[in-house]
């Protein structure tokens, strides 16, 4: 029996985790709409910029679903010292209602151009990494704990990149595929899949991959890659039809509540004005423009919070 809750038919902005039993695979879909123009709206980004933003914020939305607890933190990051693109960062805060996201991207302009409209992975990074922190919060009984693995950054897109990060650092053989649309109207739609193989049983047992004979991944993992780009970013299509069409012959599948994805900035003005206080006054001057201010710019929002020297206590 496959038990879907028509509730979960979110088609935009949402999150939607599943499990397969039987099979002992989980996963998730996320598709994202308004959430992706309020972010890269906040940026003047060339057309690939904000495709690989989008694609970056989809996968930040996947594997921030995967946090143990609403008040964790997952980040992101692509770097390399000498690519076209020298730092993309997309990040994802959990809540009990679903996860805030935030990104951006520093690059060459005049090297972008030399790429032409479709360049690769390899021709916008060069030989980069991607780095995965998962921080943590502490809950009753257990203490704040942060987590990083890092690889290369190597694939013909970031979700390959990632799936090589599970087999390597997580040792979870992991299928990830995302796409991007852009519309007619100049809006943007990006939408992914994420599914895992489990260790079956009790926590410690192997991994899965260590195995010779397979068949339950193999078989997930041979109707996942049935999902057409396409499906992920058709907004007629809800998060829990997508899972019924991939697995909708299996024994059962369980979905879970969808989760909400907003846009989300950490930046504060408190915070902020908490920092600069830190500075001794004669830096604090040393700061300030003609107008007395501290002008603090953030990169994910593109706000500039401008904050007096009279204002701060000496």
């Amino acid at each position: 029996m496959t038990t879907l809750n028509p509730l979960n038919s979110a088609a935009l902005d949402a999150g939607l985790g599943f499990t397969i039993p039987s099979r002992h695979a989980r996963g998730r879909v996320a598709r994202l709409g308004p959430v992706l123009d309020e972010v890269l709206s906040a940026h003047a980004y060339p057309p690939v910029v904000e495709r690989l933003l989008a694609e970056a914020l989809v996968l930040a939305a996947l594997l921030g679903s995967t946090l143990k607890n609403d008040a964790g933190q997952l980040t992101l990051q692509a770097q390399t010292e000498a690519g076209v693109i020298s730092l993309l960062v997309a990040d994802y805060s959990a809540s009990p209602a679903g996860g805030a996201l935030r990104g951006y991207v520093q690059f060459d302009d005049d090297r972008l151009a030399e790429q032409g409209s479709t360049p690769s992975l390899f021709g916008l990074f060069g030989k980069g990494y991607l780095a995965i922190t998962i921080d943590q919060a502490a809950t009753p009984g257990a203490p704040a704990h942060r987590y990083q693995g890092i690889v290369p950054l190597e694939g013909e897109s970031l979700a390959k990149a990632a799936e090589h990060y599970f087999f390597q650092s997580e040792q979870i053989p992991s299928f990830l595929q995302i796409n991007v649309r852009h519309e007619a109207d100049g809006s943007c739609i990006a939408g992914g899949i994420l599914v895992q193989h489990l260790p079956e049983g009790e926590v410690g047992r192997e991994r899965i991959h260590v195995r010779h004979d397979h068949p339950e991944w193999e078989h997930v993992h041979t109707l996942a890659q049935t999902i057409k780009p396409s499906e992920l970013t058709h907004v007629g299509l809800g998060l829990d039809e997508l899972v019924w069409r991939l697995f909708h012959e299996e024994e059962e599948v369980r979905v879970q509540d969808a989760s909400l994805l907003v846009r989300g900035c950490r930046c504060d003005e408190t915070h902020i004005r908490s920092v600069i206080a830190q500075f001794a006054v004669e830096d604090r001057a040393d700061m300030a423009d003609d107008h007395g201010n501290i002008n603090v710019d953030c990169a994910f929002c593109s706000r500039i919070f401008p904050i007096s020297l009279a204002s701060l206590s000496n």
